[in-house]
Protein backbone atom coordinates (compact mmCIF):
# COMPACT_ATOMS: atom_id res chain seq x y z
CA UNK A 1 0.00 0.00 0.00
CA UNK A 2 1.84 3.40 -1.00
CA UNK A 3 1.27 6.06 1.40
CA UNK A 4 1.98 9.80 -0.37
CA UNK A 5 1.86 12.36 2.33
CA UNK A 6 1.18 16.31 1.14
CA UNK A 7 -0.04 19.60 2.64
CA UNK A 8 -3.62 19.68 3.32
CA UNK A 9 -5.67 22.37 0.85
CA UNK A 10 -8.60 24.15 1.44
CA UNK A 11 -11.02 21.78 -0.65
CA UNK A 12 -9.51 18.68 1.80
CA UNK A 13 -11.74 20.51 4.44
CA UNK A 14 -14.86 18.20 3.67
CA UNK A 15 -12.57 15.12 4.30
CA UNK A 16 -10.68 16.49 7.52
CA UNK A 17 -14.20 17.52 8.79
CA UNK A 18 -15.26 13.66 8.72
CA UNK A 19 -12.38 12.40 9.99
CA UNK A 20 -12.24 14.57 12.54
CA UNK A 21 -16.00 13.43 13.45
CA UNK A 22 -14.15 9.47 13.90
CA UNK A 23 -12.53 10.96 17.28
CA UNK A 24 -15.70 12.83 18.54
CA UNK A 25 -15.42 16.30 16.90
CA UNK A 26 -17.98 18.26 15.32
CA UNK A 27 -17.22 21.21 13.39
CA UNK A 28 -18.93 22.29 10.86
CA UNK A 29 -17.83 22.09 7.46
CA UNK A 30 -18.27 26.61 7.32
CA UNK A 31 -15.71 26.32 10.20
CA UNK A 32 -13.49 23.82 8.86
CA UNK A 33 -12.94 25.21 6.03
CA UNK A 34 -12.21 28.21 7.56
CA UNK A 35 -9.45 26.64 10.23
CA UNK A 36 -7.66 25.27 7.14
CA UNK A 37 -7.56 29.38 5.60
CA UNK A 38 -6.03 30.54 8.82
CA UNK A 39 -3.51 27.25 8.89
CA UNK A 40 -2.40 27.55 5.78
CA UNK A 41 -1.77 31.10 5.41
CA UNK A 42 0.19 30.80 9.17
CA UNK A 43 4.05 30.88 9.27
CA UNK A 44 3.70 29.28 12.86
CA UNK A 45 1.01 26.21 11.80
CA UNK A 46 1.84 22.98 9.34
CA UNK A 47 -1.06 20.50 8.35
CA UNK A 48 -0.68 17.53 6.22
CA UNK A 49 -2.96 15.02 5.09
CA UNK A 50 -2.25 10.99 3.88
CA UNK A 51 -3.48 9.85 0.74
CA UNK A 52 -3.99 6.30 -0.06
CA UNK A 53 -4.96 5.86 -3.62
CA UNK A 54 -6.03 9.58 -3.92
CA UNK A 55 -8.42 9.36 -0.73
CA UNK A 56 -7.22 10.61 2.47
CA UNK A 57 -6.99 8.52 4.90
CA UNK A 58 -5.80 10.68 7.60
CA UNK A 59 -4.16 14.37 9.09
CA UNK A 60 -2.20 15.94 11.07
CA UNK A 61 -1.70 19.81 12.59
CA UNK A 62 1.58 20.90 13.90
CA UNK A 63 1.96 24.58 15.52
CA UNK A 64 4.79 26.27 16.72
CA UNK A 65 4.36 27.39 20.83
CA UNK A 66 5.92 30.63 21.78
CA UNK A 67 6.42 30.32 26.22
CA UNK A 68 8.16 33.26 28.13
CA UNK A 69 9.22 30.44 30.34
CA UNK A 70 10.76 27.89 27.70
CA UNK A 71 12.11 27.77 24.18
CA UNK A 72 10.14 27.17 21.48
CA UNK A 73 8.45 24.01 20.65
CA UNK A 74 6.07 22.45 18.48
CA UNK A 75 2.88 20.67 19.01
CA UNK A 76 0.72 18.69 17.10
CA UNK A 77 -3.00 20.14 17.45
CA UNK A 78 -4.40 17.03 16.10
CA UNK A 79 -4.06 14.02 14.50
CA UNK A 80 -6.74 11.82 12.63
CA UNK A 81 -6.23 8.29 11.10
CA UNK A 82 -9.33 6.71 9.51
CA UNK A 83 -10.55 3.66 12.35
CA UNK A 84 -10.12 1.92 8.76
CA UNK A 85 -6.78 2.13 7.94
CA UNK A 86 -5.11 2.28 11.24
CA UNK A 87 -2.20 0.13 12.39
CA UNK A 88 -0.95 0.48 8.68
CA UNK A 89 2.19 3.01 9.12
CA UNK A 90 -0.27 6.30 8.35
CA UNK A 91 0.44 7.86 11.82
CA UNK A 92 3.67 7.18 11.93
CA UNK A 93 4.37 9.32 8.27
CA UNK A 94 2.47 12.14 9.27
CA UNK A 95 4.46 12.11 12.59
CA UNK A 96 7.72 11.76 10.05
CA UNK A 97 6.19 14.69 7.77
CA UNK A 98 5.70 17.19 11.02
CA UNK A 99 9.77 16.32 12.11
CA UNK A 100 10.86 17.37 8.76
CA UNK A 101 8.93 20.40 9.46
CA UNK A 102 9.93 21.20 12.74
CA UNK A 103 13.76 20.92 11.19
CA UNK A 104 12.98 23.29 8.89
CA UNK A 105 11.82 25.62 11.46
CA UNK A 106 14.94 25.05 13.72
CA UNK A 107 12.47 23.66 16.47
CA UNK A 108 14.10 20.61 18.42
CA UNK A 109 11.09 20.04 20.64
CA UNK A 110 7.90 18.19 19.51
CA UNK A 111 5.09 17.72 21.69
CA UNK A 112 1.52 15.98 21.97
CA UNK A 113 -1.54 15.57 24.38
CA UNK A 114 -3.88 12.92 24.73
CA UNK A 115 -7.05 12.60 26.43
CA UNK A 116 -6.58 10.14 28.98
CA UNK A 117 -8.80 7.87 27.58
CA UNK A 118 -7.16 7.44 24.32
CA UNK A 119 -4.72 4.77 25.73
CA UNK A 120 -4.60 3.51 21.76
CA UNK A 121 -3.00 7.08 21.11
CA UNK A 122 -0.78 6.48 24.22
CA UNK A 123 0.28 3.44 22.83
CA UNK A 124 0.98 4.59 19.29
CA UNK A 125 3.05 7.83 20.59
CA UNK A 126 4.78 5.48 22.61
CA UNK A 127 5.35 3.00 20.40
CA UNK A 128 6.94 6.07 17.87
CA UNK A 129 9.25 7.65 19.99
CA UNK A 130 7.44 10.09 22.50
CA UNK A 131 7.99 9.82 25.89
CA UNK A 132 5.61 10.74 28.67
CA UNK A 133 6.43 14.48 30.10
CA UNK A 134 3.59 15.06 32.55
CA UNK A 135 0.19 14.73 33.52
CA UNK A 136 -2.05 17.85 33.84
CA UNK A 137 -5.47 19.11 33.94
CA UNK A 138 -7.19 21.08 31.32
CA UNK A 139 -9.20 24.30 32.37
CA UNK A 140 -11.59 25.91 29.95
CA UNK A 141 -13.98 29.30 30.48
CA UNK A 142 -16.23 30.13 27.55
CA UNK A 143 -16.58 33.84 26.74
Amino acid sequence: MKIEIRTITVTDAKEIQLLSKQLGYDMSLDDTVEQSKEILCSENDFAAVALIENKIAGWIHVFKAVRLETKPFAEIGGLVVNENYRNKGIGKKLVAAVKQWCLEKNIYDLRVRSNVRRTDAHQFYTFIGFGEMKEQKVFKINL
